[in-house]
């Protein structure tokens, strides 16, 4: 590609990456000048011992530590008001956030929050103006949001049906501590959803209309790595070079998307996440290949680079042809790995799509999605994933 306009790559977060690096926390605590730590997790963490290992590392290194586990699947908004409460209360000065995505969305609002007056969805959208708030350590345990390193964080208040972000500056973790060893017993299903929603960033940030050298080096490689350890991980998640695989990836393909932002499965994906509670995974697995097919043509030679980084034999096609088969090829990992491929399974009729269209029309991905859209763009593509 010929690149002729100016763009900016601001990485704000440090990664520190390994396997058993999480028994470094402490020191990375310490080096931030925490004493008084809030550790945000989840209740499935503390069941299977992960958040009983990590109090451990903490406390042996005569750090004060607060466990708070009000994490919900697609984090609630209070939740967060409830973690921040309590970090003023208990006069916290550090915020570890260990697990999957929504731990860490948790983890960093809560920060925010600790230091700014309000309520978290007063902050929606990016770089509304707020204070910095505490340093947050990211401790990912799935491989799939990029949450310890992405500029956003996604809070939903399920009474109401709605979900927003909230991105900025102030939105990104200090550190992120990424141990593959902390992915091993991940359920095959949670594998596939947060392995496709890597994907997602990599491959939207890759074709969409703010693609930058930068970007554009981390997707491919995190496309490349996720091709070829996805079905591995989901399959035999016990294997470490896989589970390594899947960390870089979805760390890098965040990183990507920071400054390009993303596309199309993105945009209906919070509407249909809010409106029909389907898990962000999911809803990922089931529209990106539809939205693929639908942009394939604004970006041909990416697409057939696609196909290419996917392992396929492009030589003999047509560049079109060559596209077609990035499609394919993501369509067939998605269903290699059993992700879900139906919406209808969630509730979603036709009678819901209009008003799930005019939601996602207003999301930011839909500008610089590679192919001019509209409303009625994307009801056919949420009908062809009824």
């Amino acid at each position: 590609m010929n690149y002729y306009r100016n763009f900016s790559f601001d990485l704000q977060t440090r990664i520190e990456f390994g396997v058993e690096i999480v028994e470094s926390l402490a020191e990375q605590v310490i080096g931030l000048d925490g004493k008084q730590v809030l550790l945000v997790s989840d209740p499935g963490l503390v069941a299977v011992g992960v958040v009983g290992r990590v109090t451990e590392i903490l406390t042996a290194a005569n750090l004060d530590v607060i466990v708070f586990t009000e994490v919900e699947p697609e984090p609630e908004a209070r939740g967060v008001m409830a973690g921040a409460q309590l970090c003023k209360d208990e006069d916290r000065d550090l915020v570890v956030g260990l697990g999957g995505g929504s731990a860490l969305d948790t983890a960093k609002t809560i920060a925010l929050m600790a230091k700014n007056e309000g309520h978290i969805r007063d902050y929606a959208g990016l770089n509304v103006p707020s204070e910095p708030g505490l340093p947050v350590i990211a401790v990912p345990t799935t491989a799939g949001t990029g949450s310890e390193c992405a500029v956003w964080s996604v809070i939903s208040e399920k009474s109401v049906n709605i979900k927003y972000g909230i991105g900025g500056r102030n939105m990104t973790a200090t550190v992120a501590l990424c141990d593959p060893s902390l992915l091993l017993s991940l359920p095959a299903r949670l594998t596939a959803g947060t392995g496709v929603d890597a994907l997602a960033h990599a491959l939207e940030s890759y074709v969409n209309k703010a693609t930058q050298p930068i970007s554009e080096a981390l997707s491919e490689k995190a496309m490349e790595l996720i091709a070829r350890s996805l079905r591995t991980a989901v399959y035999n998640g016990a294997e470490i070079q896989a589970r390594s695989d899947m960390l870089i990836a979805s760390t890098m393909a965040a990183c990507a998307f920071a400054p390009t932002r993303l596309g199309l499965a993105h945009a209906m994906a919070m509407p249909l996440g809010a409106k029909a509670k389907i898990p962000h995974g999911d809803v990922i697995s089931i529209l990106l290949p539809e939205v693929m097919r639908f942009n394939m043509v604004a970006n041909l030679d990416k697409f057939a680079r696609i196909a290419q980084i996917f392992g396929a034999d492009t030589r003999s096609l047509s560049r079109r042809e060559a596209a077609s088969a990035g499609v394919e090829a993501v369509a067939q990992l998605v269903s290699d790995i059993g992700a879900p491929n139906s919406l209808s399974a969630y509730g979603v009729a036709e009678t819901d799509l209009e008003e799930l269209a005019a939601e996602s029309m207003e999301s930011g991905n839909i500008v610089v999605n590679p192919r001019a859209v509209t409303a009625s763009d994307l009801v056919e593509i949420m009908r062809r994933c009824l």
